[in-house]
């Protein structure tokens, strides 16, 4: 008898519409690989961009998306510990090879399945694969926070990881958004000042509450980089993540000046000890109750295309995909 499993698959690469959900073969892990019954799949815009060519990746038969989820593991390939079987589990880059979230099960190496804490709900911990390890790498590349003054850009996925990841380690934290909506999700995230970006009167609010910003997580850096100049003491270091909006013109003597960093930062190209040390940063959060959840929209696993259309409109929230159990 042949185990199937329910999946959200495409073999090429398009519109979401390239996506459909339908009964595949269940994989079975390999020599260093757990399966992951899953409990609850997240979208990210990189699911979004790989999906859609933007990133492309190779397609051998079928992808099944979706890059972060929560679930159990229910078998261990060899070299893996049997003990780890009935493990929650966070998971990180599983759509890297062809078994995404977006399933009843997901194959995954096991190292890229982390340990979830009990009290930790399986919705907290499908949100900390790509945007929890993305603050987390963005923040503490540089020496401790404590004391420091940190600057996230947007009240997104990775932004609510940073403001809570920054708070917890001792920083103070302005949150920039764009308007009423966001400022209000970065006020619950922890932020001690929000400030609107479009404001005229942005930067003299971060300068009257700042002597000099430390630490920028930027997620638009061509946009935004006149107002981190502006704000940023001698030394600084801004650290981009994403690619919204245009390139940016870089004023080289400006920041030659300033003594500013600028560090270009993509999770999947992070070598192993930061990525373990990201992995080991998150856990501790985790078990300190310091990452709460942002604002949530969910869809079923059946209604995998208008989820991705949703995330590919900009959500204000992170969406969640029940998976059927």
């Amino acid at each position: 008898m042949t185990h199937q499993m329910l999946a959200a698959t495409y073999a090429a690469e398009g519109p979401a519409t390239v996506l459909s959900v339908h009964e595949i073969d269940r994989p079975g892990p390999g020599p260093g690989q757990v399966r992951v019954r899953i409990r609850v799949s997240a979208v990210n815009p990189t699911d979004v961009k790989g999906r859609a060519g933007l990133t492309p990746r190779p397609i051998d038969g079928l992808q099944v998306p979706h890059m972060d989820g929560a679930g159990v593991i229910d078998a261990v390939g060899e070299g893996v510990d049997p003990a780890r079987i009935g493990e929650r589990v966070w998971l990180m880059f599983a759509a890297l090879g062809p078994w995404g979230t977006a399933a009843q099960w997901a194959v995954v190496p096991a190292e890229h399945a982390i340990g979830l804490a009990d009290d930790a709900s399986f919705d907290l911990g499908a949100t900390l694969g790509v945007p929890a390890m993305t603050a987390a790498v963005c923040l503490f590349g540089g020496g401790s926070l404590a004391g420091r003054d940190v600057l996230v850009a947007g009240s997104g996925a990775v932004g609510h990881a940073a403001i809570q990841l920054a708070r917890w380690a001792g920083a103070r934290v302005v949150a920039t958004v764009s308007g009423p909506q966001k400022a209000a999700i970065a006020e619950r995230a922890g932020a001690h000042l929000v400030v609107n970006y479009r404001d005229p009167r942005a930067v003299q609010a971060i300068r009257d509450w700042s002597p000099g910003i430390d630490r920028v997580v930027e997620v638009a850096l061509g946009p935004n980089l006149e107002l981190d100049l502006a704000v940023c003491r001698r030394g600084a270091t801004v650290v981009t993540y994403a690619i919204d909006g245009p390139d940016p013109v870089i004023p080289v003597r400006r920041c030659m000046g300033a003594g500013l960093s600028l560090r270009f930062m993509l999770l999947y190209s992070e070598p192993s000890p930061e990525l373990a040390a990201a992995i080991r940063v998150v856990r501790a959060a985790v078990a300190a109750g310091a990452l709460t959840m942002p604002p949530i929209i969910r869809f079923p696993l059946s209604q995998i295309v208008a989820a991705q259309l949703a995330q590919e409109a900009g959500p204000v929230g992170k969406i969640l995909i029940d998976v059927p159990q």
